[in-house]
């Protein structure tokens, strides 16, 4: 059976976003006549008919009720738990919810911004994969509504939803100094994201208020994935003096370097001590427990939603900055 052709393969054959071809056929936004033609010409080719229904539908009243959720992984408990709060929003109010997962790719992102604005959603909440991130740019400059979250865009003025990283992190080291640890080990996330610099920026501040220097041979920074927590810790602990205790600024990183003490048979917390951004699933019960810094990941989804929800009702309000509080749970590992 022959393969009925998408949006998505009109787009390759023809060498452009999928945005152009969404554009082409409901003869939306500036496209040039040429560009128009070939997208036409390449359809007829490949016998592509869009659903005219589902066109209609998408168009009556002026929205589609449909509202775009990009994250890096759903597999991260705190994008989860912030992908159940926009869900119960969304389907409150009756929109339903079109989820991607990125995972911390450029093209990837950048692919699924294109989806979703070719499906024409009436909005994106995501967070960014840097500061100046160039694909959500872009679609803020189409004119679709964006809300942010967990990270912010630097120099554009844009609803967004984020958790107090700063202090997080700082009483999170805090902690872990008024143990009586001096070495204490981080492991970061890239310095080109709001919520890695400002985790960097607590854990030093935290230093700084005791009296102690960062020391530059323990600060290490990843990519907030798992392999990059379990390849840093194992550089902090072969050191020839290593870290009495580690901070670790995400869950699956946090995940990642625990997967390196127990591989080297180390006992939690009398030969390393181990504090997390984030909860885990089972923390409270694992041997020892996990101290962590727990989001209101739900939260800030459920807020994430109401905001992009309030941008349609008046798209010409001013942007709203929302920074919910999170919490330390003390638990055995520090």
């Amino acid at each position: 059976m022959n393969k009925i052709p998408s949006l998505v393969d009109v787009a390759r054959r023809a060498k452009v976003n999928i945005s152009t071809v969404s554009r082409t056929i409901n003869q939306t936004g500036k496209i040039g006549l040429e560009t128009q033609e070939r997208v036409r010409k390449i359809m007829r080719e490949m016998g592509y008919k869009p659903n005219r229904v589902a066109r209609r539908l998408r168009t009556r009243e002026g929205n589609t009720h449909l509202i775009g959720l990009i994250i890096p992984n759903i597999q991260n408990i705190f994008f989860a738990d912030l992908a159940r709060g926009v869900e119960d929003v969304a389907y409150k109010h009756n929109f339903a919810v079109l989820l991607c997962n990125y995972d911390e790719d450029p093209a990837k992102e950048q692919f699924y911004l294109e989806v979703m604005q070719s499906e024409s959603v009436d909005g994106i909440i995501l967070p960014p994969i840097h500061e100046n991130d160039p694909a959500v740019l872009q679609v803020v400059k189409n004119g679709t509504p964006v809300v942010c979250v967990d990270r912010s865009l630097s120099n554009v003025n844009l609803d967004k939803v984020e958790v107090d990283n700063h202090r997080g992190a700082f009483e999170a080291v805090e902690h872990i100094i008024k143990q009586g640890h001096r070495r204490i080990g981080l492991i970061g996330g890239p310095a080109d994201s709001s919520t890695g610099r400002e985790r960097l920026l607590g854990y030093k501040d935290a230093h700084a208020q005791a009296g102690l220097s960062v020391k530059t041979e323990l600060v290490r920074l990843g990519d907030f994935k798992q392999e990059s927590g379990r390849r840093l810790a194992e550089e902090l602990l072969a050191l020839a003096e290593p870290p009495t205790a580690l901070f670790v600024c995400n869950g699956l990183m946090t995940t990642g370097a625990l997967e390196t003490i127990y591989a080297r048979g180390l006992r939690i917390p009398k030969q390393i001590a181990i504090v997390g951004f984030d909860e885990l699933s089972l923390a409270a019960v694992f041997n020892p427990p996990l101290t962590v810094v727990r989001q209101p990941a739900y939260e800030v989804g459920k807020c994430a939603a109401e905001l992009l929800l309030k941008r349609l009702e008046e798209p010409k309000r001013p942007a709203t900055s929302l920074k919910l509080l999170p919490t330390l749970i003390i638990r055995k590992s520090c």
